[in-house]
């Protein structure tokens, strides 16, 4: 069964007078608890695909369904309150607040849903718990190393339990070791807490954890074999 299923997805964009045909017609499948990821080169518009995923953006043609949802189809408050419950985003920069402890930062998430404080407390400890932060919940963001800020960031994106993970480059300002840790997080999530993950990466040795690696290049999309 696939968790997600995209068809025909087109992007085009206009600079000076030319169109930029970033993608042209792609499709994608992915099951449900697969981790999967999307390499290619420098605009060529991985980002772009995870953006409408999350419903973050829309393509010019085509149709995206997550979890049974055709998300294309979405708009407004409904679409906000589909990707507040199903959806979880991983960024290249974290995107933590500063002011904030670990522990408020995973908890923000959990604002937009019917919980009380103690249970938004209970399952943001959890969430910290899974990504081996628990002795760092009382810790501002200056305080963490970059791999402790990422997993902190893992943290807020699955203290919802949404079905779907997007991570954008989540290794990219990351060091080899940091940058290990967190992809073993994500192939724990997938292969032990069933979570359906696709990762945009330009690193060969990141993707090489996903179960399966698909290229982007000159708006196709084709799958990669792993050696």
């Amino acid at each position: 069964m696939s968790a997600i299923s995209a068809k025909n997805l087109t992007k085009a964009y206009q600079r000076g007078g030319e169109t930029l045909q970033v993608l042209d017609g792609v499709d994608l499948e992915v099951a449900a608890g697969e981790f999967l990821a999307l390499t290619g080169p420098s605009g060529s518009g991985k980002s772009t695909i995870l953006n409408f995923l999350g419903g973050l953006d829309r393509p010019d043609e085509g149709s995206v369904i997550v979890g049974g949802t055709d998300i294309t189809r979405l708009k407004g408050a409904s679409l906000a309150d589909w990707r507040s419950r199903s959806v979880g985003f991983i960024f290249q920069a974290f995107n933590l607040i500063p002011v904030l402890t670990a522990l408020e930062n995973v908890e923000l998430p959990l604002l937009l849903q019917p919980l009380g404080r103690r249970e938004r407390r209970e399952h943001a400890r959890h969430a910290l718990d899974i990504v081996g932060l628990a002795d760092r919940i009382d810790h501002r963001p200056r305080q963490l190393s970059g791999g402790q800020e990422q997993r902190c960031a893992i943290a807020r994106a699955i203290v919802t339990d949404p079905d779907v993970i997007l991570a954008d480059e989540p290794t990219g300002d990351l060091d080899v070791k940091s940058g290990r840790q967190v992809l073993e997080i994500l192939k724990r999530l997938s292969g032990e807490h069933g979570k359906t993950i696709v990762m945009v990466t330009h690193d060969p040795e990141a993707a090489a954890f996903a179960d399966r690696e698909f290229r982007l290049e000159s708006g196709r999309l084709a799958e990669t074999s792993h050696p």
